[in-house]
């Protein structure tokens, strides 16, 4: 009999999946397709979840071949982000997009990503305390001591690195080693490695422009194939939203969800709180926070979906292509937005930890030197977080670490993790978007025409 219920399963999201197939034939909207996709997973997800249980074996076999679709397009959109990060800050250079003023639009992007995470920190700390979160609220079961285990663990391995030494680690001492994506830092490293080659480039133009022309349209040939990748991979967008939120939705623990209510509210409310502040900061230059988000929304959803900010990467840059950021800004925003100042994982999140776990160790949370140190220790551990799942992990161990804490406690959220991490992935790629529009409009790059245009959104950019 579970053979059959496990046919039928799998039936159904065939059919959803060929609903979506035909909504694309259609020439309906990207954005429609994706918010269908997104209603549906979370209904689908809902009913297999009322009718077989979180820990039924029909349901995890399902869910293990919705994975094919889900697990696989996270791949496709791994795949391409290492390739499109490096080809996308080299030809920004090879197209003169960032030229002239490259010091000064890597120190606006960087400044504002690490000043939101700093805000992001606040909001952190200031919604830890309004919900007065504690971690011995929370009770310890096997699942939540192998956790805090294994961050122990971790732990210790970096805590033999310096300052300096971790700041050594964003530099690429081995270009084709990170462009595997093997480090933690890897992301920034490929950054920095094409950022000198775009430099060496625009000396040679100075010096022997015959070999800089060829080099410039071998780069060209070699974007076009790279933006071509991603353009066939974001058309699979909504099949991977779909099969993605059904088995996140499946396989949620509904009871660990309500013991920690508080502590989801509380963290959604700091990342609804901290999602205002980008509309704020848009507003407060003069653009519409509303054509914000009608635009941005496939990218956010899908970055809440699949909780991976790497790969929301190639929907980011268009996104903000499509928001008037010039190809140069956007590529840069958008791939140091990965490994820095991560509002959600790296700011919001290890800021609330601190807070809850303070009390045990008898810190008053509220110590004005103590909430200084928080946000200094959050703002300067935002480098190098890894945009992939576990950077949040990554993050709170630097933090918790750094401020003498428990680490051990960190594990007490495990889990609700993959709850909130789904609504920090998605403040993650907003804070990088903001960044590279704030950007665009101080240094009056950005296209207000194109910003406006409410017909200019990523479904007319040929997916």
């Amino acid at each position: 009999m579970d053979n059959v219920w496990f046919i039928i399963n799998l039936a159904l999201m065939i059919g959803f999946i060929s609903l979506l197939f035909i909504m694309q034939r259609k020439h309906i909207s990207f954005s429609k397709r994706v918010f269908t996709a997104l209603g549906i997973g979370i209904l689908f997800g809902l009913a297999l979840q009322l009718i077989y249980g979180p820990t039924s074996e029909v349901l995890e076999r399902s869910t293990d071949w919705f994975q094919l679709v889900g697990g696989g397009y996270v791949k496709f959109l791994q795949m391409i982000v290492m390739p499109l990060v490096f080809i996308s800050i080299l030809g920004a250079f090879t197209r003169l997009s960032l030229s002239s003023n490259i010091g000064k639009i890597s120190v606006l992007i960087i400044g504002i990503l690490l000043g939101t995470t700093a805000l992001a920190a606040i909001v952190g700390i200031g919604s830890a305390n309004v919900f007065n979160l504690e971690a011995i609220q929370i009770e310890e079961g096997d699942a939540e001591i192998s956790r805090g285990t294994q961050m122990e663990e971790t732990s210790q391995s970096l805590e033999a690195q310096t300052l300096p030494q971790q700041i050594l680690e964003l530099l690429p001492a081995n270009p084709f080693l990170d462009l595997t994506g093997a480090r933690a830092t890897s992301t920034i490293s490929v950054v920095i490695f094409a950022a000198i080659l775009g430099i060496a480039y625009l000396g040679v133009r100075r010096k022997t422009p015959e070999q800089a022309e060829v080099f410039a349209k071998i780069v060209d040939a070699f974007y076009s194939i790279i933006m071509r990748v991603v353009t066939l991979i974001l058309r699979l967008t909504p099949y991977g939203v779909l099969a993605i939120m059904t088995k996140t939705v499946a396989l949620s623990d509904f009871s660990a969800i309500y013991n920690l209510g508080k502590f989801v509210i509380a963290s959604y409310v700091a990342l609804a709180v901290m999602m205002l502040i980008h509309l704020l900061l848009l507003l407060f230059v003069g653009l519409s926070p509303l054509q914000y988000l009608r635009k941005a929304f496939p990218v956010l959803a899908f970055a809440f979906t699949s909780r991976t900010s790497a790969g929301a990467l190639p929907l980011n840059i268009k996104t903000q292509k499509s928001l008037g950021v010039s190809d140069g800004i956007a590529n840069f925003a958008g791939s140091f937005g990965l490994s820095i100042g991560q509002n959600g994982c790296a700011g919001i999140y290890p800021a609330m930890l601190a807070v809850m776990i303070a009390p045990t160790v008898g810190i008053d949370p509220l110590q004005p030197s103590f909430l200084f140190s928080i946000i200094l220790i959050v703002v300067i551990s935002s480098f190098g977080v890894a945009g992939v799942g576990g950077g949040a992990t990554f993050a709170a161990i630097l933090v918790l670490s750094a401020l003498d804490l428990p680490i051990a406690l960190a594990g007490l959220l495990i889990s609700i993790e993959p709850l909130i991490d789904m609504g920090r992935t998605a403040v993650n790629v907003s804070g990088s978007m903001t960044s590279g529009i704030l950007t665009s409009k101080i240094t009056k790059d950005l296209d207000q025409e194109v910003y406006n245009n409410p017909n200019n959104k990523i479904e007319e950019v040929d997916i």
